[in-house]
C-alpha cells in the first residue's frame, strides 16, 4: 500500500534525507523508503534516532537495549532483525541479543534494569510512579538517562508504528535475522 521511494520518486523535501540515509547506510533501508512519503515524519525519525545514538550518555549497548525492548514490545517484524544486525555488527553479546529477541531475562543486572524501566514506560504510558524511577536509579542510572530513554522511545514509536502500518519488507542484509514474536510462533 505504501510506496518504497527512491531518490527520484521521493517528495522534494525527502530527497536530502534520502541522500543522508544512503551516505549513512550505503543503501536505502525500506523503512526510510516508506518514511520518504512524509518528509516531516522522516525528519522527525532521523532527528530522534540521531540524537539518541549520538547525544545521550547511554552506551551503544544500552541504546540497543532500549531500542530492542521497544521493538519487541511493539512487535516490530522489521526493527528486531534490523537492530539484531546492528548489534551483531557492533559485536555486542549474543546472550543479550538473544534475550532481547526472545523476551527473556538479560544476563546482566544493570541492563535488565534498563530493559525493565523501558518496558514499564511503554506498558504504563510513562506513568511508572516514584518507585519505578527509584528502581532505575538504584541500578546505577541517572535522571538524565531516564529522560534520554524517552528520546529512544520517540524514535521507536515512529519506526515501529510505520512498519506496522506499511508492513515494511525486511531489507536483504537483515533477512538472516528474520523474527516473529514468541507469542505468534
Amino acid at each position: 500500500m505504501f510506496t518504497l521511494h527512491d531518490v527520484d520518486s521521493a517528495p522534494e523535501q525527502s530527497k536530502p534525507l534520502m541522500e543522508q540515509s544512503l551516505k549513512a547506510f550505503g543503501m536505502l533501508p525500506n523503512l526510510h523508503r516508506v518514511l520518504a512519503e512524509a518528509p516531516a515524519t522522516y525528519e522527525a525519525y532521523n532527528t530522534t534516532f540521531g540524537l539518541f545514538m549520538q547525544n545521550t550518555s547511554l552506551s551503544p549497548l544500552e541504546q540497543q537495549v532500549v531500542f530492542m525492548t521497544a521493538n519487541f514490545e511493539n512487535n516490530c517484524h522489521y526493527c528486531v532483525p534490523g537492530h539484531t544486525w546492528m548489534m551483531k555488527a557492533g559485536e555486542m553479546p549474543d546472550q543479550v541479543i538473544e534475550a532481547l529477541r526472545e523476551g527473556t531475562a538479560i544476563p546482566d543486572a544493570k541492563l535488565q534494569a534498563l530493559h525493565d524501566f523501558t518496558k514499564a514506560l511503554l506498558d504504563n504510558r510513562g506513568h511508572i510512579g516514584e518507585q519505578g524511577l527509584n528502581d532505575f536509579l538504584a541500578a546505577g542510572y541517572t535522571k538524565q538517562q531516564a529522560l534520554e530513554v524517552l528520546t529512544g522511545l520517540a524514535a521507536k514509536l515512529i519506526s515501529n508504528f510505520t512498519n506496522a502500518l506499511a508492513g515494511t519488507e525486511v531489507d536483504e542484509p537483515m533477512k538472516p535475522f528474520a523474527w516473529t514474536h514468541p507469542s505468534q510462533r
